[in-house]
C-alpha cells in the first residue's frame, strides 16, 4: 500500500511541475513596452495643445456651408506669412462675432493644426478680432458651446472633453 501512495504523490508533484512548467513558458518573460499615447482622444481628430501656433492675417473667405469630408461649422481662409490657413471656427460663435467676420477683416488665431483626409486644417481655439478675443475651444479642444467670453468652471471643461472628445 505505500508504493500506490508514493505512486500518488509522484503524479501529483509531476503534475504539479507540469503545470509550473507551462505557466512560465505561457507567460512571456521580457517586459513589454507601454504604446504610445495619442495625445487627446474622442469621437473627432486629435488636438494637439502641446504644438498650437498662432497664426495672424487677413480673412480672404467666409465659408459657412459645409464642404463635404471637411469639418462641419464655419470656416476661415485666412491669408498671412504662412499662406492660406483653413481655420475651423465651428458651429457656436455667437452672432456677434459671426457679423464681424467678413473678408479683409484682419484676425489672429490661435489654434493646432490637424490633417484630415489628406487636408490641413487649423483647429482655433482663440480668435481675436480687433480689441475682441473669443474662445472657440477648451484647451483640449473640445468646441465651446454657449456664451464662449466666459471662461468655463474647469469641472464642466473636464466633463465636457470627455463627452465630447478631444481630451486626454
Amino acid at each position: 500500500m505505500s508504493s500506490s501512495r508514493l505512486m500518488t504523490s509522484t503524479r501529483m508533484i509531476a503534475g504539479l511541475l507540469a503545470g509550473l512548467m507551462f505557466a512560465i513558458v505561457a507567460v512571456p518573460l521580457g517586459a513589454e513596452t507601454v504604446p504610445p499615447s495619442r495625445v487627446g482622444r474622442g469621437f473627432g481628430p486629435v488636438y494637439d495643445a502641446a504644438h498650437e501656433i498662432t497664426v495672424t492675417g487677413t480673412i480672404q473667405k467666409v465659408v459657412t456651408k459645409h464642404v463635404k469630408g471637411s469639418p462641419a461649422g464655419m470656416h476661415l481662409l485666412v491669408a498671412g506669412p504662412q499662406g492660406l490657413v483653413d481655420a475651423h471656427v465651428g458651429a457656436f460663435l455667437g452672432k456677434e462675432t459671426r457679423t464681424t467676420l467678413h473678408a479683409g477683416t484682419p484676425v489672429e488665431l490661435v489654434g493646432a493644426m490637424t490633417s484630415i483626409r489628406g487636408e490641413s486644417y487649423l483647429f482655433v481655439r482663440q480668435l481675436t478680432v480687433g480689441d475682441d478675443t473669443v474662445n472657440v475651444r477648451t484647451k483640449h479642444g473640445a468646441l465651446l458651446i454657449g456664451h464662449p467670453r466666459h471662461t468655463m468652471p474647469p469641472s464642466r471643461e473636464r466633463w465636457m472633453t470627455q463627452v465630447i472628445g478631444g481630451g486626454q
